[in-house]
């Protein structure tokens, strides 16, 4: 295949709050040192190459909301074209590492590329929420904005996003569960009982509140004991609302045990991957994770 367009996407990792960003309730993310690339060229009609490494039987789950995300990603950009696209890079498609946000933004910018399109990053990330929700529905938004942008992001839907630094990049271990996550799925469950629980769900998401103010302040601050303490708080809240799942908590508590400073699950949950804070214990926590028959990712945040 002749390489035409090329774009890239970055892969994220939630570190406070996915499902109660949903609500408006701020959650602070970040993109990781893994990406998804995107290499295309004009066709007579849309081929897609997926050789992305990937959980056993996530591609094929994921098929035709990825059909239905190009549609829309060529509808948002004004595009008539059909493509021959071809998605590699060192990201694994698999829940949890916004790799659907990964593809839509590398497409996008391939896209752009092969069409000599001189887009901005603001205008890419509008583009990719397009693509995204043939993923989700009704997406955040935060997945994209990493994906597109890098680095540590402050996000509240529809409001604000704001870049985060740290002086330099913080080693952390993604535990992967081996279960692709049915995104629409795990948000109308909370959206459902939301709406039966709603008193003790409010008490809920006013700590959550609370956590992601606590958390910006740490992480500005580059204080990692409390950065991780207010993750292992918030999993507590994340199992609350019924998002965990028991492969979630075992590698939670096996990160704890083997020196992570703080651990959760990230993403939509109920299956995907965890992230634990691991600055000088990266590497025993992934063989740890790895001892068990997981998947194990050492990778960066603040990149």
């Amino acid at each position: 295949m002749k390489i035409m367009g090329k774009g890239y996407g970055y892969g994220k990792v939630i570190l406070f709050n996915e499902h109660f960003v949903v609500y408006g309730v701020p959650a602070i993310a970040s993109a990781i040192d893994k990406k998804t690339i995107a290499e295309v060229k004009k066709s007579d009609r849309d081929i897609i190459h997926d050789d992305r490494d990937a959980t056993p039987g996530y591609k094929e789950e994921k098929f035709h909301q990825q059909i239905e995300s190009i549609k829309r990603i060529k509808e948002k950009m004004g595009v008539k074209d059909s493509f021959e696209i071809r998605l590699h890079g060192d990201l694994k498609a698999t829940s949890g590492v916004g790799a659907s946000a990964a593809s839509c933004v590398a497409i996008g910018r391939a896209i752009a590329d092969e069409l000599k399109m001189k887009l901005s990053d603001e205008e890419i990330n509008e583009i990719a929420y397009e693509g995204e929700k043939a993923y989700h529905g009704n997406p955040s938004g935060i997945d994209n904005a990493c994906s597109t942008f890098g680095g540590l992001i402050w996000f509240v839907k529809g409001r604000e996003i704001e870049k985060m630094k740290v002086s330099k990049p913080v080693e952390i271990v993604m535990g992967d569960t081996g279960i692709t996550t049915d995104t629409k799925r795990a948000v109308e469950g909370v959206k459902q009982r939301r709406e039966i629980y709603r008193e003790r769900y409010d008490e809920i998401f006013e700590e959550a509140n609370k956590i992601a103010y606590e958390a910006k302040k740490a992480l500005i601050q580059e204080d990692w004991n409390k950065v991780g303490m207010l993750m292992n708080k918030n999993h507590e809240l994340l199992r609350q609302i019924e998002v965990s799942c028991d492969e979630l908590d075992m590698l939670v508590e096996i990160a704890r045990k083997n020196g992570a400073i703080g651990a959760k699950m990230t993403g939509s949950g109920l299956g995907g991957y965890m992230v634990a804070l691991t600055p000088g214990s990266q590497e025993k926590v992934a063989r740890a994770i790895e001892a068990e028959g997981f998947f194990a990712l050492r990778t960066r945040i603040g990149v």
